[in-house]
């Protein structure tokens, strides 16, 4: 287990102009800290703020977050930034506009300390819902059953994102998939795979 003063988890979350959603997203973390058997203290949350001109910012310093500026407008920038500034063992990807399952830290740890998983992602519950979001569920669904690529808090080893180069930044959107695909290939030579956390 963690021991104490440890960081396990660093949860980045990419954000601009959040400030509506952000804070439901948040409550949802606090829970999920507080289930964690590892500890609260063992995880820490950070806010990449996009340029917002909205009180993104500012909210995620009163709710206990880091943030990490990022300048440049392409969302595996955004995650990088975030990523350079953790400090955690384990880099986890949560979209500001979502909520977490209180057991998502807990469920994350089981996968990845079976040392079977190399990384993978939990599933999602929208805070927002739009018909462009409903069809993209729905066209990302066979990919899931194809692929085990999923959505939700999309989490690896902070080693193996060092070792693939973290997210691409040359993508304007698929990069996660991109990001995915490129941990999938480094497992596979290890005999890993991609896991969901949560079913």
């Amino acid at each position: 287990m963690t021991g104490p003063g440890t960081l396990r988890f660093s949860l980045i979350v990419p954000a601009r102009n959040e400030a509506a959603y952000l804070p439901r997203l948040l409550d949802s973390v606090t829970e999920a800290r507080h289930h964690y058997r590892g500890g609260a203290d063992a995880v820490e949350i950070i806010v990449a703020d996009n340029c917002s001109t909205d009180d993104t910012a500012e909210i995620a310093r009163q709710r206990g977050c880091r943030v990490a500026q990022a300048e440049k407008r392409v969302i595996g920038a955004v995650r990088n930034a975030g990523a350079r500034a953790a400090r955690g063992e384990v880099l986890a990807f949560v979209d500001a506009d979502t909520r977490i399952h209180p057991e998502t830290f807990n469920a994350i740890d089981e996968r990845l300390r079976s040392g079977r998983v190399i990384a993978g992602a939990t599933g999602i519950m929208f805070e927002r819902l739009s018909l462009g979001i409903a069809l993209s569920g729905i066209l990302f669904l066979p990919l899931v059953w194809v692929t085990g690529f999923d959505v939700g808090v999309v989490f690896c080893r902070r080693a193996d994102f060092t070792t693939i180069g973290g997210y691409r930044e040359d993508v304007l959107f698929a990069e996660d998939i991109h990001f995915l695909m490129a941990l999938r290939r480094l497992g596979r030579a290890r005999g890993q795979r991609l896991a969901r956390a949560l079913s």
